[in-house]
């Protein structure tokens, strides 16, 4: 038998003040898309802003539906969106933000599974990682240097 540690780094900054300011900008454009998600059910609204590397900037947020499995977090709306608007082009960075009309967010909301592997899919097909960039409605951002780092084992083309 083997054993063997799977780790990864991340940054912590305070607020938004000590992030590069095109990290600021991407930050407040999932803010805007996050104002624009329909979420009547969780009452939880994210936003999500992809930088392209022709330095075009992809928004979405999530879109439920009654039927709660037909719904799509922001992650996803966006880096589809991305993909269908510039086939080709490379993601450099994912920004994502939530807040909640039941309670403050006061700190950063990971992707779920679903977008994980969804946004793994582009950083293994463009061979290059992708930055993502995460935060609450207040308080701490998180900076994570690839979308592998948070979906370790991930499930790729390899396997088919």
């Amino acid at each position: 038998m083997q054993k063997q540690k799977l780790s990864f780094e991340l940054t912590i900054f305070d607020g938004l003040a000590e992030l590069l300011k095109e990290d600021q900008d991407l930050i407040a454009k999932a803010v805007g898309a996050r104002k624009n998600a329909y979420a009547p059910y969780s009452n939880f609204q994210v936003g999500a802003a992809v930088l392209m590397e022709n330095g075009e900037v992809v928004i979405g947020s999530n879109q439920e539906n009654a039927s709660y499995p037909s719904g799509l977090c922001a992650e996803r709306v966006a880096v589809f969106q991305a993909g269908a608007l510039y086939p080709g082009v490379q993601i450099k960075a994912v920004a994502i933000t939530a807040t909640s009309k039941n309670h403050v967010v006061d700190s950063p909301a990971a992707p779920c599974g679903n977008c994980r592997q969804s946004m793994l899919e582009y950083e293994t097909k463009q061979k290059k990682p992708i930055k993502l960039i995460l935060m609450g409605e207040t308080g701490k951002v998180i900076q994570c240097n690839s979308i592998a780092d948070i979906l370790p084992l991930g499930f790729d083309s390899s396997f088919l």
